[in-house]
C-alpha cells in the first residue's frame, strides 16, 4: 500500500524558514527562544519545520522573544505604508550593489560621517574567538588610537556584566546600552580601534550606526578555530552544555555571515599566525587610512 505524504504548506515552510533565520541570527538555541517564548521546545520545532498551524498568540510570543515585529516574522515590513511600497518597488529589482550604494547614500542624507573620519575609527566585527581583542589591542598600539573593547562599555552603562544584563533585564535591555555604548564611542573618539560584541549586527540600527561612523572589519576564522580559542578562554557562551557546539557555532554563523559581510573589508585571521595575520592587517588598514607602513 503506497503511503499519502501529505505536502506541506508553502505558507508555513517560508514563516517556519524565517523564525529558524532569525533565531540564527540572534545567535539563540530552539531552547532558549522557547523558554522565552513560554512554548514548548516540541512546538517551536514543528513551527520551524513548517509542520502545524501555529496561533497568532504562539507567533506573537516567539517575534517577543526572537525581538521582532509580528510583521517580520510573517511576512514583510515593508507592506506597513504607502511609501513603504513605493521604495520596495523602486528596490526590488536591484542588486547587491545598487542597494549598497543607496544605503550609503541614504546614510550620508541623515548624518553619516566623511569618508576620513570613518578611516580613523575602525570597528572590528565577527564571532568570539576571531581575534578582535587581541589584534585590535595592537592596531591601536600600532597606530597610536585608543582602544575600545565595547562589551567592557556596555558593562559600565549597565553597572552589571554582560551575563547579570541577559538574566535580569533581557536581551531587549542588552542592545539598547550596546547601542548607547557604541554612540557615546564614536562620539568621544575620532581616533579609535573598536572590538565589537559577536552579536552586534544582529540590531539592524546598530550595525547602521557602526556602518555609517566606522571602518569596519569582519574578522573571519574557521569554526574549529572558533571553538579553541573561545575554549581556551574558558568561556563557552552561548554553547555551554552543547553536544553540538561546532553545529551550533556554524548556525549562528551562517544566520550572521550576510550582515558581517556589510564590512568594508574582511580578513581571515586562521589562514597564518598570529604576527603574520597583525602585520598583514596592519598593512591593510594602513593603506586604507594613508599612513606609512
Amino acid at each position: 500500500m503506497t503511503e499519502i505524504v501529505e505536502e506541506k504548506n508553502p505558507f508555513l515552510v517560508s514563516l517556519g524558514d524565517r523564525v529558524r533565520a532569525l533565531r540564527a541570527r540572534r545567535g539563540l538555541t530552539r531552547k532558549a527562544v522557547a523558554l522565552a517564548a513560554d512554548v514548548s521546545e516540541r512546538h517551536l520545532a514543528s513551527l520551524e519545520y513548517g509542520e502545524g498551524n501555529a496561533s497568532i498568540l504562539v507567533l506573537l510570543q516567539v517575534a517577543g522573544a526572537l525581538q521582532c515585529t509580528l510583521a517580520e516574522l510573517i511576512g514583510d515590513i515593508t507592506t506597513t505604508s504607502p511609501e513603504w511600497l513605493l521604495l520596495r518597488e523602486m528596490l526590488s529589482q536591484r542588486s547587491e550593489g545598487d542597494l549598497r550604494r543607496v544605503r550609503i547614500q541614504i546614510a550620508e542624507m541623515f548624518g553619516a560621517s566623511t569618508d576620513a573620519k570613518r578611516a580613523n575609527r575602525i570597528a572590528l566585527i565577527g564571532l568570539r574567538g576571531a581575534g578582535k581583542t587581541t589584534l585590535g589591542v595592537r592596531l591601536a598600539k600600532d597606530l597610536g588610537y585608543a582602544f575600545v573593547e565595547l562589551s567592557r562599555e556596555i558593562e559600565k552603562f549597565a553597572g552589571c556584566s554582560i551575563s547579570e544584563i541577559h538574566n535580569l533585564y533581557g536581551t531587549h535591555a542588552y542592545r539598547r546600552y550596546e547601542r548607547r555604548a557604541l554612540e557615546e564611542t564614536i562620539q568621544i573618539y575620532p581616533e579609535v580601534v573598536i572590538a565589537t560584541p559577536g552579536g552586534l549586527v544582529s540590531d539592524s540600527a546598530t550595525l547602521n550606526e557602526m556602518l555609517s561612523h566606522c571602518t569596519t572589519v569582519w574578522l573571519q576564522a574557521k569554526p574549529e578555530e572558533h571553538l579553541s580559542r573561545v575554549a581556551a578562554q574558558g568561556d563557552m557562551r552561548p554553547m555551554a552544555g552543547s553536544a553540538q557546539a561546532i553545529e551550533d557555532l556554524k548556525m549562528i554563523l551562517e544566520g550572521r555571515s550576510a550582515f558581517y559581510a556589510k564590512a568594508d573589508m574582511t580578513f581571515d585571521t586562521s589562514a597564518q599566525p598570529l604576527e603574520e595575520s597583525f602585520q598583514l592587517l596592519r598593512a591593510k588598514l594602513r593603506a586604507v587610512i594613508n599612513l606609512p607602513a
